[in-house]
């Protein structure tokens, strides 16, 4: 993306990233020692969910890993410049989710996910990438990606990506298979109609009902202030709302340009979603 990489080796740290200048490249510097080769996968019991980011530019790898850090419970546990240097970061640090780029220095990022899975790593990946070729699209997807987020965007269109994923990853831990059904449920393509909707931590049905009536009555489309305007409710918190119905396909996002600054985001009713667990339109039972 920007040229080579400064120096060899992937950055392993869990303090924060330094104010100034590139990250301190000096070879594998776990921040706790290496997991043993039988261990366990990590954070199968702590809770935590342990991210790697792979980005060769460092400035953007460092906005992903304070992104990341704002979000419970994922936490970076080391950055990775190439796709030889993410191989040797997983398998010294053990995360539970790789944040890959597909634009690396040395492979194309897809050419990384079965090179992990010959060598026996069972990390989740999820990339976030510039690359809007369908090619790569469909083989993100071959590759079992969890999701795909293209660069730039903002903090909300991460953590909402990052809240799903956890809710999904739980259910999949915690899954107990008698039937079909169990195996729908831990796959999210049905769930039971009398459940509770699944929202991301921090969210709440009522919030979400609010803003879902708002989004649904509005003529036309509304934007994060109209909403919270109209509902009482920050204009944060309108935005992280509008963005999680826009990812889960129940709103659609134009963009309006105006004389300057950042184009505004308008949001426009798709879909049910509280009702719903949730779910996309073309998944919801």
């Amino acid at each position: 993306m920007s040229g080579p990489v400064p120096a060899p080796g992937p950055v392993f740290a869990s303090g924060p990233v330094p104010a100034s200048g590139r990250e301190p490249v000096s070879g594998p510097v776990p921040a706790s020692g290496p997991a043993p080769a039988s261990a366990p996968e990590a954070g199968a019991g702590d809770g935590v969910i342990r991210v790697l980011v792979v980005d060769d530019d460092f400035m953007v790898a460092r906005v992903h890993r304070a992104f990341v850090g704002r979000v419970e419970p994922f936490r970076v546990v080391g950055v990775a410049g190439s796709g030889e240097e993410a191989l040797a970061a997983v398998a010294e640090l053990r995360p539970d989710l790789v944040l890959l780029d597909l634009y690396l220095p040395d492979v194309f990022g897809l050419d990384v996910i079965p090179r992990l899975r010959a060598a026996g790593h069972h990390c989740d990946v999820m990339v976030i990438s510039a690359a809007r070729e369908a090619d790569a699209v469909r083989g993100a997807v071959r590759n079992g990606v969890v999701d795909y987020l293209l660069k730039p965007f903002e903090f909300e269109d991460l953590r909402v990506r990052l809240e799903r994923y956890a809710v999904q990853r739980g259910r999949l831990l915690g899954a107990v298979v008698h039937s079909q059904a169990d195996v729908d449920r831990a796959l999210a393509k049905t769930a039971p109609a009398a459940a509770a909707p699944v929202l991301p931590k921090g969210m709440s049905v009522e919030t979400a009902e609010l803003v879902e009536q708002t989004l649904r009555d509005a003529d036309g489309t509304l934007s994060a202030s109209e909403c919270a305007a109209l509902t009482g409710v920050s204009r944060v918190s309108a935005r992280r709302y509008l963005e999680y119905f826009h990812t889960v396909g129940a709103a659609d996002v134009s963009l309006r340009y105006g004389v300057a600054g950042r184009p505004e985001r308008r949001y426009r009713f798709r879909g049910a979603v509280t009702g719903g667990l949730a779910l996309p339109p073309a998944v919801r039972p």
